[in-house]
C-alpha cells in the first residue's frame, strides 16, 4: 500500500501575487536530469524572476533558477537552462487561447514535490496596475491592524 506523502514546497513567488491577479492556476509536471532533482531536494530551487512562455505548441519555463548539486559534478546542468513544463494538449491550447488576450501571461507560482514528483503551479495572470498595488498594500496593512488590535484585546483579559 503506497501512502500519501504530503507537499513539501520547494519554492514560491510571492512577487506574483504583488504584481498580477491571478486568475486561474494549473499544475505542470517539469522536465528535469538526475541532479537538479536533487539540488532540489536541498531545496536549492528560485522562480523570483522566472517567467513562462509557449512556443511550438510547448511550454517552457525561463530564469528558473536550480543550484548544481555538490556532488553531481560532470552531471551537472546549467543552473539557468531552459525547463520544459508538462501539460495536458487540451490545457495547452487553452492556455494559449487566453494568452492572446490583451494583458495575460503565464507566470510560476511554486515548485513542490507531490508523492516524489516536482510540479511547478502556473497561475495564468493579468498585470496589476500602480494604484491596485497601492490597494492591496492598504489592505494589508488594515489587516495587521486588526489583528494587532484583536491580540491586544485577547491579551488584556
Amino acid at each position: 500500500m503506497s501512502k500519501k506523502e504530503p507537499r513539501k514546497l520547494i519554492a514560491n513567488n510571492k512577487k506574483a501575487y504583488h504584481d498580477y491577479f491571478i486568475d486561474e492556476k494549473y499544475e505542470a509536471g517539469i522536465a528535469l536530469h538526475g541532479t537538479e532533482v536533487k539540488s532540489m531536494r536541498l531545496g536549492k530551487c528560485s522562480i523570483k524572476e522566472s517567467f513562462i512562455r509557449i512556443e511550438n505548441g510547448e511550454v517552457y519555463v525561463y530564469g528558473m533558477h536550480v543550484s548544481p548539486y555538490e556532488k553531481g559534478n560532470l552531471f551537472n546542468k546549467d543552473p539557468l537552462r531552459v525547463k520544459k513544463l508538462l501539460l495536458h494538449r487540451a490545457e495547452i491550447n487553452k492556455l494559449m487561447g487566453r494568452i492572446k488576450e490583451k494583458g495575460y501571461t503565464l507566470v510560476p507560482l511554486e515548485v513542490y514535490f507531490n508523492n516524489g514528483k516536482v510540479k511547478v503551479e502556473i497561475g495564468l495572470a493579468r498585470g496589476k496596475k500602480l494604484y491596485d498595488k497601492r490597494e492591496s498594500i492598504a489592505k494589508k496593512d488594515q489587516l495587521r491592524e486588526a489583528e494587532k488590535e484583536f491580540k491586544v484585546k485577547m491579551n488584556g483579559y
